[in-house]
């Protein structure tokens, strides 16, 4: 895979259909590669008429990684945050931001619509309050506002996603494995097969997890962006399903009420995942958001 160097760090990416066309920039969660965005669902929205981008997020696959930042207490920025206290990190959701605005410039694309899942739906946001001359359109999937005051996640599968994985490959997989289970969609059958073969492509191409802990210790650091998160202009569209176990589906519900005149889609039965079942539903939503919004702002698009 290609890789750029991008507001000041290296970024590694793929992309998938036709470069002249509509360009749709894929933003991965906490501790994500790009793998997280299978490369058949990428090709499903590049057949519906994108140029869909996937990437490392920085501290994530095999872009830049800050060992010289060390590892957070992860458990001692979470006391602080709850006690409204300032949260130090290595870098913020804003720099995550401005990644993926320095990854457009240097695929020389002006303007592009923005799609990212849990935490990337918070750097998506970010980047369309930040960079809105940049935003032609933005999808949050799975994600919030950062309002302390929404209902949490249920504590076994905060519990599971926050524990240490273990070092050794078999033991991460069997201990990730569990952690799938937990947040999976309630509504549709475990994927027993995809997600050991995720597992073992994320394990061989990147092992590390002090980038995930970095990574939420950047989510918490930013807070409540509730007040940012109403400035956003661009066409806006919220996905979130209705038994997620890790960012309840109040958070969507927020989102949406918080964004102007955001458009809210509740997926029955989906989870903090995205099971093949809900890829034809999700990737008609995304594409017809898209090209409406082409629609309302057609001078607004220019791939350079």
């Amino acid at each position: 895979m290609p890789n750029v160097t991008a507001n000041g760090i290296q970024i590694e990416y793929d992309t998938f259909g036709d470069r002249s066309s509509l360009a749709l920039l894929l933003i991965a969660g906490n501790g994500a590669q790009l793998l997280f965005w299978d490369a058949e669902f990428c090709e499903l929205l590049a057949k519906t008429g994108l140029f869909v981008i996937r990437f490392d997020n920085r501290d994530a696959g095999l872009s830049t990684k800050f060992d010289e930042a060390g590892v957070p207490d992860i458990m001692a920025a979470i006391k602080a945050a709850m006690e409204g206290k300032h949260v130090a990190a290595a870098y913020s959701l804003d720099d995550m931001a401005d990644d993926c605005v320095g990854l457009l410039d240097a695929l020389h694309i002006e303007k592009a619509h923005i799609c990212g899942a849990s935490m990337g739906g918070m750097i998506a946001q970010v980047a369309a309050y930040r960079h809105p001359q940049r935003v032609m359109s933005l999808t949050s999937i799975m994600s919030n506002t950062g309002n302390p005051h929404l209902p949490q996640g249920k504590p076994d599968a905060i519990a599971a996603v926050v524990a240490p994985p273990p070092a050794e490959r078999t033991a991460y997989i069997e201990h990730n494995m569990n952690v799938w289970r937990k947040i999976w969609s309630p509504g549709f059958p475990f994927e027993e097969k995809r997600a050991r073969t995720y597992l073992e492509k994320n394990y061989d191409r990147s092992y590390y997890p002090q980038g995930m802990a970095r990574q939420n210790v950047a989510i918490l650091s930013r807070g409540d962006r509730t007040a940012l998160l109403s400035s956003i202009k661009a066409p806006t569209l919220v996905i979130h399903g209705s038994g997620d176990p890790l960012i309840p589906v109040e958070a969507g519900k927020d989102t949406a009420r918080v964004i102007p005149g955001a458009n809210l889609l509740i997926i029955d039965g989906m989870g903090h995942d995205l099971p093949t079942g809900v890829w034809p539903e999700m990737v008609t939503a995304i594409s017809r958001h898209i090209k409406q919004a082409h629609l309302q702002s057609p001078q607004r698009f220019n791939n350079l």
